[in-house]
């Protein structure tokens, strides 16, 4: 069993000094490691996730290979999506929602950036269950539904009957709200994520408890001034319910990095985001086990603040052999 030596790592929590033990591509154990010659001068972190992307609107190409390892594509065509889905950038994972579901002439619907295929319009119970079902059939990982004041809206019913039908295939929701009682709309119907933090609206105490269940995408760096504040307020009200956010830049929306976004970081520290919350935000909480080919490391510790962690994947590279060993003591 290969083991390697870094002066810490973070795994749901920080650890110190770690020899790290790794079986079938994965690190199997964690053990302490003394301060010694042995230890390479690196800590190691999960790569970043970001759940709210649009690869057909960015180069995807840049992805390969870097910080980002996971991201979420909310809404575009299906024959595209699915190619970059099977032949992702090179040691990237890529889930899809594939269409945007949405009312007839609902957004995105007419928007110059959206292909006319990346949307597909609802307008009753038995065509919410179909598209669920192709859905499914598509192998999507996820369902999106857009709720977006000033075009035509879903009504409650079958907004209700997509929520419903995409629980009961197994497939999560994700909610594009936007504009007065949308994301209240959203809570209510049971979806199990908001595309962006709400930034339209101060959403009422109750809503937000209502919701707590739920995990919202920051999305926060795509807004400025007002919007952002409003954004920035429902998260600290949101996290203090014990509401669940991480990161997500919408990708793809206006001039956003192809890779890590510094801003968006930044703003979810300034929405309270830190430690141990933060990191699980932004890498996603470990599910039992780490695959090395998803790992990090960095000359830096492991980041305890925003404008850390932004520092921390400024100048990380990909977990190998070869990095530990340029950093190994005397």
């Amino acid at each position: 069993m290969p083991e390697y030596t870094v002066a810490g790592i973070w795994a749901g929590r920080a650890y110190g000094p770690s020899v790290l033990c790794v079986a079938d591509g994965v690190v199997a154990r964690i053990e302490p490691a003394a301060e010694d010659g042995s230890l390479a001068a690196v800590t190691v972190l999960p790569g970043l996730v970001d759940r709210h992307v649009h690869l057909g609107l960015v180069d995807h190409g840049a992805l390969a290979d870097g910080p980002v390892v996971e991201v979420h594509d909310l809404g575009w065509a299906p024959d595209e999506i699915a190619v970059l889905r099977d032949r992702p950038p090179a040691g990237v994972t890529v889930r899809v929602a594939g269409p945007f579901h949405t009312a007839p002439g609902g957004y995105p619907s007419g928007r110059s950036w959206a292909p006319p295929a990346a949307v597909r319009a609802v307008d009753a119970v038995a065509a919410a269950r179909r598209a669920v079902a192709a859905a499914v059939a598509a192998g999507y990982d996820i369902l999106k539904v857009a709720l977006h004041s000033g075009m035509p809206l879903l009504d409650d019913e079958v907004l209700r009957g997509l929520v419903s039908a995409a629980h009961g295939a197994g497939l999560p929701v994700v909610i594009h709200a936007e504009g007065a009682g949308q994301a209240a709309r959203a809570i209510d119907a049971g979806a199990d994520l908001l595309a962006h933090a709400p930034w339209t609206e101060r959403v009422p105490d109750d809503a937000l408890a209502r919701g707590a269940r739920m995990t919202w995408c920051s999305t926060l760096a795509i807004h400025s001034g007002a919007a952002r504040a409003t954004a920035i307020d429902n998260i600290r009200r949101f996290r203090a319910l014990g509401g669940r956010v991480v990161y997500g830049t919408d990708m793809g929306n206006g001039p956003t990095p192809v890779g890590v976004n510094a801003a968006e970081i930044l703003a979810l520290g300034a929405a309270g985001l830190a430690g141990d919350e933060l990191l699980a935000a932004l890498c996603g909480p470990p599910a039992g086990h780490l695959p090395v080919g998803r790992l990090l490391v960095s000359s830096r510790p492991v980041p305890a603040s925003a404008a850390d962690a932004v520092a921390w994947f400024a100048g990380c590279r990909r977990f190998t052999a070869a990095n530990l060993k340029e950093h190994h003591g005397a």
